[in-house]
């Protein structure tokens, strides 16, 4: 028996700002909870990654030639926010209507995700999902992204919560790196749902 996808079906591929862009310390880009922690490790460096950020034009272009009919990237926000609130970066805010009409002309769907474990550093120092200056910062980013990328149509408020919040406080492997921190974990987990309502509501009231 052949067995057909759909007609609907969206094939698609999924990225990262943090993983996939590079250029860290270009355009204004603030930093995030990531670049200490691994400067300390020395393990990794996240500069130039795949280099996304001047190659997205040669990867959009391999996408739509393979079939690819949408892409999930994710917007750094301290690309736009380099302290997470305050003033906007508009060398970032440029970068991503370009990279968004160039999906858009190859015939590849952008879904958009606001968080993709990359807190601006300065938020994170404050507590980062613990705070609640944090949560009041994101929903306020969610809404300027809304208002400023309408040719985006679908979003994705926060990657995989709850694995941000358990590596985040009980096993350790984000930064800040805590252990069995049950508390944290659960605190962490209820503010990004939080956040995540305040921001649904705000968009369907937009």
């Amino acid at each position: 028996m052949t067995k057909t996808f759909p007609s609907n079906f969206i094939f698609g591929g999924a990225s990262a700002a943090y993983q996939v862009e590079g250029a860290t310390n270009e355009d204004g880009k603030g930093r995030v909870l990531w670049d200490d922690y691994l400067e300390k490790q020395g393990r990794f460096n996240p500069n130039p990654a795949a280099d996304f950020y001047h190659q997205y034009e040669k990867d959009l272009t391999l996408a739509e030639r393979y079939g690819v009919q949408a892409i999930r990237v994710s917007i750094a926000w301290s690309r736009i926010f380099p302290d997470g609130d305050g003033e906007i970066e508009p060398r970032g805010v440029a970068y991503y209507h370009r990279m968004f009409k160039a999906c858009l002309a190859h015939h590849v769907e952008p879904f958009v995700t606001l968080h993709h474990f990359d807190t601006p550093e300065k938020l994170h120092e404050e507590g980062d999902w613990l705070s609640p200056h944090m949560v009041n910062a994101f929903v306020e980013y969610a809404k300027f992204c809304f208002k400023e990328f309408p040719e985006i149509t679908h979003w994705i408020t926060i990657n995989e919560p709850t694995s941000m919040a358990v590596q985040q406080y009980t096993s350790g492997t984000f930064p800040p790196g805590e252990h069995g921190r049950f508390d944290k974990t659960f605190q962490a987990e209820h503010n990004q749902n939080v956040a995540h309502a305040r921001i649904v509501n705000a968009y369907k009231q937009m």
